[in-house]
């Protein structure tokens, strides 16, 4: 995806993949014209991610959008 960058915290690499390691394992960013278009980017780009107990905000720029 474009204009999304996925930040890496609880992660280790081994032989080329990537494991949860604990805790807050990845932030995800997204850029767009608008918060709203940056906030469903980012849904986007979270969508995609899959990993055993995972688990993500649904409150991502509620404060800047009002809801």
């Amino acid at each position: 995806m474009t204009d999304v960058v996925v930040f890496h915290a609880g992660t280790v690499e081994k032989d080329g993949r990537f494991y949860t390691n604990g805790g807050r394992v990845l932030g995800v960013t997204a850029l767009d014209d608008t918060i709203e278009a940056a906030r469903d980017r980012a849904y986007e780009a979270v969508g995609l991610i899959r990993f055993e107990g995972a688990h993500y905000r649904t409150d991502i720029g509620s404060k800047a959008v009002g809801r």
